[in-house]
């Protein structure tokens, strides 16, 4: 997710150019839409839960069934890092996948809500694509990222904490203005699962809450 002026773009890189290829929907679940149990769905927080803990309203959303083609990434071994939701990390052979990003604006936001959940055939599988996240972060300190409309922008990462089922990090844009998206990752059971709340301003505290939630949802 990078900024633009006045952080216009705020559709996460989950979700970057695939407008043709994923079919994205915009989102109008009302507050405490109903989702059936034992679905992605239901593990992923409302607008209105994901609001109360970013602490503004959030009224905007989109969502996206399948992992997207990784983004350009210079140095190359970057590409982890620059598409921590993408097909670099959510590799092939998932049985459930759904990003949903939230904002508090469809076109001129200040803060942006992503939850992502992939599910694997068994906890084996889930336990490589984890790690291949972690690798993928501690391999890289700053990056150039190309999204699918050619975009750039130059970003620097910092793992603050790592665990064999727990990872946490802030992606920080150059010249962004202080805009970063804090991020934390979470592996239980065989499901993968992802938060970033992007702002300017510090959102890890948000971003943890948020990732605990959905793991409480989460079953084992």
């Amino acid at each position: 997710m990078a900024r633009r002026p006045r952080r216009g773009w705020l559709i996460a890189a989950t979700v970057v150019g695939c407008v043709v290829l994923l079919g994205i929907g915009w989102l109008v679940w009302p507050t405490g839409y109903g989702a059936v149990p034992g679905t992605v769905q239901a593990n992923i927080l409302t607008f209105e839960e994901a609001s109360k803990e970013v602490g503004v309203t959030l009224a905007s959303g989109t969502s996206i069934s399948q992992p997207p083609p990784g983004l350009s990434a210079e140095p190359k071994n970057c590409a982890v890092a620059v598409g921590p939701a993408t097909q670099s990390v959510y590799a092939q052979g998932w049985t459930a996948y759904l990003s949903v990003t939230y904002q508090d604006s469809e076109t001129v936001s200040d803060h942006a809500v992503t939850q992502v959940l992939g599910v694997y055939p068994d906890s084996q599988r889930a336990g490589a694509v984890f790690r291949t996240l972690t690798d993928g972060l501690r391999g890289c300190a700053s990056a150039v990222r190309t999204d699918n409309d050619d975009d750039t922008s130059k970003w620097d990462y910092k793992v603050s904490a790592a665990t064999p089922n727990t990872l946490a990090w802030t992606a920080s844009q150059e010249a962004g203005d202080g805009w970063a998206c804090h991020r934390q990752a979470r592996l239980k059971g065989s499901t993968v699962l992802q938060v970033a709340v992007c702002q300017a301003g510090d959102g890890q505290p948000a971003a943890a809450k948020i990732a605990e939630k959905i793991a409480d949802r989460v079953s084992g």
